[in-house]
């Protein structure tokens, strides 16, 4: 039978569990893909903590690519033999196989390998949306960019290059801050021996930036307002050290701030407006201005070890399981 990685309760990675499990011929509107590569996300820890609550038990992981194996009544997205990824769908993406909605699989360029795609279908399509969409960036224009080093973080590095934008980004170590100036990130703030608030400052000669992309959330909340100019606005694109909880009024005082904290299924529909999404990602990378590999694998199996190496901040870029 096939396996998949499913928890029965919330808790530490010790809750995921190899499981076999029946997967079903395809129904009408669905396909059966058989996974090659499943990234791993920080995403999927806040669901098997319980942050992002689900009805147990259940499935874990939300984006991974593979061989279309079979379609349902009335698909005509996809067909058997077609390589594809996704991102967005129900939870269960850490399996062998499974059954999705055909209408969220994205077909995959043939000179994409399956090992670059699985570090590009939620990481690179974050960069897209966060850039291209819920702050559109500009040539010429400089931006903070918090965990420059992880796994949309150094893609972002090479988009921002792409663009003509000036990237300041944080790390932790110096050997992520050797990943994220690699990758086209043109300042480096390594937080465990430097100000983030001072540095940004002195780079742009006390002017701030206009925009801060924040996947930290409670802890660098306030050096991300205090980098910003007046008006400027902060993404809040995540909460890996806790949520954000903010007065209003802060945001007046400190500029006339603008503040978001959005979500990719608000950005992604509908079909035609994700697969341009996705064109326009794979010509950066089919150009070789982005360049994006797996850093860690694991095997499926090993799905807690991921999860404890990404809690920990062991990794760098994109993890993914092999089944």
């Amino acid at each position: 039978m096939p396996q998949a990685i499913r928890f029965h309760e919330t808790g530490g990675p010790e809750v995921l569990r190899l499981e076999n499990v029946e997967v079903a011929d395809p129904g009408p509107g669905q396909a059966r893909v058989c996974h090659s590569f499943i990234a791993v996300n920080f995403i999927d820890i806040y669901f098997r903590t319980g942050r992002y609550p689900l009805a147990l038990p259940d499935g874990l992981g939300s984006d991974a690519v593979g061989v279309v194996e079979a379609v349902g009544p009335g698909v005509t997205e996809v067909k058997a033999g077609d390589r594809v990824g996704y991102l967005i769908g129900p939870q269960g993406a850490y399996s062998q196989v499974r059954v999705m909605p055909a209408a969220v699989l994205i077909p995959l360029p043939d000179n994409l390998p399956d090992r670059t795609a699985a570090t590009l279908m939620m990481k690179g399509m974050t960069a897209q949306y966060l850039f291209r969409q819920v702050r559109p960036l500009q040539a010429g224009e400089t931006i903070l960019y918090h965990a420059a080093a992880g796994g949309v973080g150094l893609i972002a590095c090479q988009w921002a290059r792409a663009l003509g934008v000036t990237m300041i980004g944080t790390v932790s170590t110096d050997e992520k801050a050797a990943l994220a100036r690699a990758a086209g990130c043109a300042h480096v703030i390594v937080t465990a021996r430097e100000n983030t608030v001072e540095r940004v400052r002195e780079i742009t000669g006390g002017r701030g930036v206009p925009v801060v992309y924040d996947s930290v959330g409670k802890d660098t909340l306030m050096d991300s307002l205090d980098c910003l100019q007046p008006r400027g606005t902060l993404v809040s694109n995540g909460t890996s050290s806790g949520s954000v909880v903010i007065d209003s009024q802060l945001l007046a005082a400190k500029g006339s701030l603008w503040m978001t904290r959005p979500a990719m299924a608000h950005y992604i529909q509908p079909r035609a407006h994700m697969l341009e999404m996705a064109r326009e990602l794979f010509d950066h990378v089919l150009a070789g201005r982005i360049v994006s590999e797996p850093q860690r694998s694991f095997a499926l199996a090993d799905a807690a070890q991921a999860h404890r190496a990404l809690e920990s901040r062991q990794t760098a870029g994109s993890t993914v399981l092999v089944p």
